[in-house]
């Protein structure tokens, strides 16, 4: 029981901070190539907070999320679009260090309300391993949470990369 007390504490400090974190960027978790429901959200998104870039990780073709930004009123010179990750993890491996060399300190996470769960376990392994704290942002959808156990694997992973690293994940062609 002496191990719940600090634990509280965490995440008492961890949901203050995020009420106070002013993020300088938006790191979005690319989503279905069919729908595009996360680029339609952060389009939206990034019209309430104008003078931050977005770095899209995977997601829809290029074209098709230029598409979605020009026609939302967003400037296209403010995407930063990367096609290097094969999963969720690589989602952040790919860009963490991108974003540590550019100052940014804290960022707007968003993905799927089901996918969130994992992407914050990840998020604060690796994010935090280069000082950046993220404020999270989910986008409705109609899907259930993802299992428990992808966000546990997925955290021993980022483990794995913050000490080694390697990512455990099978490079994709590039088609993009």
């Amino acid at each position: 029981m002496s191990f719940i007390l600090p634990l509280l504490v965490w995440w008492g400090y961890k949901e203050v901070q995020n009420q106070l974190l002013h993020p300088q960027a938006v790191l979005v978790l690319g989503g279905s190539t069919r729908r595009l429901e996360r680029e339609k959200f952060t389009a939206n998104f990034a019209n309430k907070h104008p003078n931050i870039p977005i770095w899209i990780s995977g997601g829809s073709p290029p074209r098709y999320t230029k598409e979605v930004f020009t026609k939302s009123g967003v400037d296209p010179r403010r995407l930063h679009l990367d096609y290097e990750a094969v999963d969720t993890l690589t989602n952040f491996t790919t860009l963490v260090d991108d974003l540590q060399a550019r100052g940014i300190k804290s960022v707007y996470l968003i993905t799927s309300d089901f996918h969130m769960r994992r992407a914050c376990v990840i998020g604060e392994i690796v994010l935090g391993s280069r000082g950046i704290e993220f404020k999270a942002i989910s986008v409705p959808s109609e899907q259930g949470s993802e299992p428990i156990e992808k966000s546990i694997r997925d955290g021993a992973r980022a483990i794995l990369w913050v000490a080694t690293g390697y990512t455990g994940a099978q490079k994709a062609k590039k088609n993009h």
